[in-house]
């Protein structure tokens, strides 16, 4: 499914206008969703945020008092402080209103227990990249959601990047420990890499820009040439007998890079389950 403005909701109550709560209004307004539509709850909101909300013309409460039930309700609030929001936020489902939850930890039973009423739920998992257009969300949708109900969930996640939905809740913990999290193990990278570079002889700043460029490029790369497998590309760098091979003999060791990257996907899969409840 694409993004189109004809999927796009009549009215939408984002709670929650922290990074990624931001991110996405800011994402929906850019594709076409109607400023005057959109109802923002966050009690302590940004100055930017106000600033933001002041210009495109976007209606900034503090609390939920006398709002309608939107077509689509999105939760970007952090998921510790649902419980204590859940009551206030009742108001605002009815038959009509599908809940997009990007809480990371909520179940959709859980959501459902809390905000009874709501003709569907979907929820999802983004990722930090959101902030510049470049995200990707995993996500799934209650059972016996009206296909409408989803296309305009979709549009409104690709808002702020790429959507794969998955079949069942339980993959959505899977999407949070590659994807979800993925951003942090990106970033360490660049910091082992640049220190590597500094072990070898490099001066910290040349190291650190060789680093940030190198898997800014990279990334490029990989999105541009979509169509070919990475391990086609990783192969396309590497000479028989050269220097890349040289240390992809180590990454590819038995103890390398695969397996512990495998450990480490494993360790944040259980985690995002323990969370979930």
């Amino acid at each position: 499914m694409s993004a189109s403005n004809t999927a796009l909701p009549k009215s939408l109550v984002l709670v929650g206008a922290g990074k990624m709560g931001g991110a996405m209004l800011r994402g929906w307004l850019n594709l076409g969703l109607d400023a005057k539509a959109v109802t923002v709850i966050e009690p302590t909101p940004a100055p930017d945020m106000v600033a933001f909300a002041q210009a495109k013309g976007v209606h900034l409460l503090s609390d939920a008092t006398g709002i309608a039930p939107p077509d689509v309700l999105v939760l970007a609030i952090k998921p510790q402080g649902f419980d204590a929001a859940a009551p206030a936020l009742q108001a605002l489902v009815s038959a009509r209103t599908v809940v997009v939850s990007i809480m990371a930890g909520k179940s959709m039973g859980s959501i459902a227990k809390q905000l009874p009423g709501a003709g569907g739920i979907v929820r999802a998992m983004p990722n930090t990249p959101a902030a510049v257009g470049r995200g990707i969300t995993g996500a799934t949708a209650s059972m016996g959601l009206a296909e409408g109900a989803r296309l305009q969930a979709d549009a409104l996640l690709r808002a702020i990047g790429q959507v794969e939905w998955v079949a069942t809740e339980d993959d959505i913990d899977a999407v949070t420990a590659v994807s979800g999290s993925g951003p942090a193990y990106v970033f360490y990278l660049v910091e082992c890499l640049a220190d590597a570079g500094i072990a070898a002889g490099l001066a910290p700043d040349v190291a650190e820009r060789l680093a940030r460029a190198t898997i800014e490029g990279s990334g490029e790369l990989l999105f541009r040439d979509a169509g070919t497998p990475a391990a086609t590309l990783r192969k396309n760098v590497t000479s028989p007998g050269g220097t890349t091979a040289a240390a992809l003999d180590v990454l590819m060791a038995h103890d390398g890079l695969a397996p512990l990257m495998a450990r480490a996907i494993a360790a944040a899969k259980k985690r995002a389950g323990e969370l979930a409840g």
